[in-house]
């Protein structure tokens, strides 16, 4: 899903995967559990992470990722 906001697979570790964009020219870099269901704490983490480093409330990220 974060295909779409440049993250890109650069390494696997495990059960965990580490994915890299530059999107907004400054690299950012998140390891994701690499598991069919996350716990609610860990999805909410990876939003935040996440939009905090596109500039986006994280609501707005959601929506987009999932449609709700």
């Amino acid at each position: 899903m974060l295909r779409r906001y440049g993250y890109q697979t650069t390494r696997q570790a495990g059960s965990h995967v580490r994915l890299e964009t530059k999107l907004l020219g400054t690299p950012h870099r998140i390891t994701i559990p690499d598991h069919d269901n996350l716990r609610v704490g860990t999805l909410n983490a990876i939003l935040s992470e996440v939009s905090d480093y596109l500039k986006m409330d994280r609501s707005n990220l959601a929506k987009e990722l999932f449609g709700k």
